[in-house]
């Protein structure tokens, strides 16, 4: 069970964000990650879990960046 509805990190590159989220389930914390594309439509900004062929490059990079921040936090040692 989650303990906060905000994540605990997030790492954002262009339109496509990386949300790292505390999993409180297991008697030691990990983490999962939530990886969105946040677009405006009309006057109203909205998010979406599908990627075009030229967001894969971010995703990979924003992805790549939360495990170096799950693997680098304290609460996973």
């Amino acid at each position: 069970m989650q303990t906060t509805n905000k994540p605990v990190h997030e790492i954002r590159l262009g339109s496509i964000k990386a949300a790292i989220w505390r999993d409180q389930h297991s008697e030691k914390p990990r983490f999962n990650v939530s990886v969105t594309r946040i677009y405006k439509d009309g006057d109203k900004w909205k998010t979406s879990d599908y990627f075009g062929r030229d967001d894969l490059p971010k995703v990979g990079l924003v992805t790549q960046k939360a495990y170096e921040w799950m693997f680098a936090s304290p609460a996973t040692e």
